[in-house]
């Protein structure tokens, strides 16, 4: 057989993932707050995009808002007449200047003065507010003014420097005692009085230490409470009638010892150093209708807005002399005209999608959590002509304001739960919060175990395992019927 070389032409298809196509992508499952820091960033390395400062287009509402505040012609005042009032200039006559600084020139009200506008710098404001000190700072503080001598501060210090960010100090007397070369009845003095400072129960070595020193600063520290302490794991079993035998107490009582533990802090020095939980923005706004339908727009306080200076560019071009200053501007056009056009894609998938949601849902929109259906991306998908990771993508990182409240987009998407006798199937939200009425509704004498909820659920319509209701009953955080039996127990 002859060997020589050839020339084939093949065609074929392939995906390439370009830098611009995992731009957009990024984009679309990024927040509008997380958008808008991105576009911020190109402002900045792109001088050819400038932001869209224009107004937003107005409604028929706000066309009508200048024409109600304009102001009334002047034969409508024809009561107050020039002669009534006073004088341009003319001081008030119930003025009282006995707090008014004067400066040295001696100039009364009006009189000129180098701080007498309202036009002054007063930048420097922000700055004379004192910035929040860390707890560390706080308590080390309080150690200074409180120990006055040497050896007391350093074993202080000391065990502020092993205090951990729950405000524990799981450390014994006689462990620290030894480290420091001192007696073991002077740590224990130290650690008695810091257990003291502010935030009170700081520094102990245990929860019952912890909540004993809060209820003694409170003057709540009785024996009853004493040996409600002592049986803390009594009290996570929620066995109220062990606890009332082991502190000689009724069942009212005992409830309002829980009730003063409850408003103690396990934790003194957890919050103290923990920033604000942010808030969540919405990234779409749903509002109802004169009508009674819903309307759905992006929110415009987050949504970033920016515009392609081609005029700029086009004076560079001419001015440009070189061959890469030109292929700069070419590249800086092409990147900004694709953010351009990304956002506003990235804007239209979104309204899309989350219109498409609010038609699903509507019933829950009207009627609470209980007509919430079951939804799966590939119904929205289908409905929307996209693939399932599309609205995967749109759904994520994402809230939408509603009249029920604020909620993440991929809330409404649940897993479905099938109807007895092949009637419609339920949303697993919508169960478990029926799984929550029901408890909260049940009797004292009488506490739904999790087959009697299975049976109540399929008398309505919903074929349902005992096991998925377990399941739902834990993600709840709702303790079993053993234990809200012995919660709810009235002693005989």
């Amino acid at each position: 057989m002859a060997m020589g070389p050839r020339l084939d032409l093949r065609q074929s298809q392939s995906l390439v993932m370009t830098p611009q196509l995992r731009q957009a992508i990024k984009l679309l499952q990024s927040s509008n707050v997380e958008v808008s820091a991105f576009v911020e960033e190109e402002l900045e390395r792109n001088p050819l995009l400038e932001r869209d400062e224009r107004p937003e287009p107005r409604t028929a509402a706000d066309e009508r808002a200048p024409e109600a505040a304009a102001p009334e012609p002047a034969d409508s005042h024809a009561a107050a007449t020039s002669e009534a009032m006073p004088a341009e200039g003319a001081a008030p006559l119930d003025a009282d200047w006995g707090n008014v600084y004067e400066s040295e020139s001696g100039g009364g009200p009006g009189a000129g003065g180098s701080r007498g506008s309202f036009d002054d710098d007063l930048s420097g404001i922000e700055e004379m507010a004192d910035a929040r000190v860390s707890l560390r700072e706080h308590l080390g503080e309080q150690i200074r003014l409180t120990f006055h001598d040497p050896r007391d501060r350093l074993i202080a210090a000391q065990m502020l420097a092993m205090v951990d960010a729950a405000g524990r100090l799981p450390v014994t007397d006689a462990a620290i005692a030894a480290a420091m070369g001192c007696e073991e009845a002077t740590v224990a003095a130290v650690r008695a009085r810091m257990q003291r400072l502010d935030p009170v129960g700081m520094f102990a070595q245990s929860l019952r230490e912890c909540l004993a020193v809060q209820l003694a600063d409170r003057n709540r520290l009785d024996p009853c409470m004493e040996a409600l302490l002592d049986n803390l794991e009594m009290l996570a079993r929620r066995d109220q009638r062990g606890l009332m035998k082991a502190c000689g107490v009724d069942a009212e009582d005992l409830a309002e010892m829980i009730a003063e533990l409850k408003r103690l802090d396990p934790k003194p020095g957890a919050n103290w150093d923990a920033a604000p939980p942010p808030v969540v923005v919405p990234d779409v706004i749903m509002r109802r209708l004169e009508n009674g339908e819903w309307a759905v727009e992006l929110n415009p306080e987050t949504l970033p807005r920016v515009l392609v200076n081609r005029g700029f560019h086009a004076r560079a071009v001419v001015g440009s002399k070189s061959k890469d200053d030109r292929a700069f501007l070419a590249e800086r056009l092409q990147s900004a005209t694709w953010l351009v056009k990304s956002l506003e894609q990235r804007a239209n998938t979104i309204l899309k999608v989350a219109a498409e949601i609010v038609r699903r849902q509507d019933g829950f929109f009207r009627h609470g959590v209980s007509h919430l259906r079951p939804l799966i991306l590939r119904d929205v998908a289908e409905a929307v002509s996209m693939h399932e990771s599309t609205v995967s993508r749109v759904t994520a990182n994402k809230h939408i304001a509603t009249p029920r409240g604020t909620f993440e987009l991929k809330y409404f998407f649940t897993t479905a739960i099938a109807g007895t006798t092949g009637g419609e199937s339920h949303s697993a939200e919508a169960i478990r919060f029926r799984i929550r009425e029901m408890i909260a509704q049940e009797d004292p004498e009488d506490i739904l175990s999790d087959d009697a909820i299975v049976d109540r659920l399929r008398k309505e319509g919903v074929d349902i395992a005992r096991r998925t209701v377990a399941k739902y009953r834990e993600a709840l955080r709702i303790p079993s019927s053993v234990q809200r039996k012995r919660e709810k127990a009235v002693p005989a």
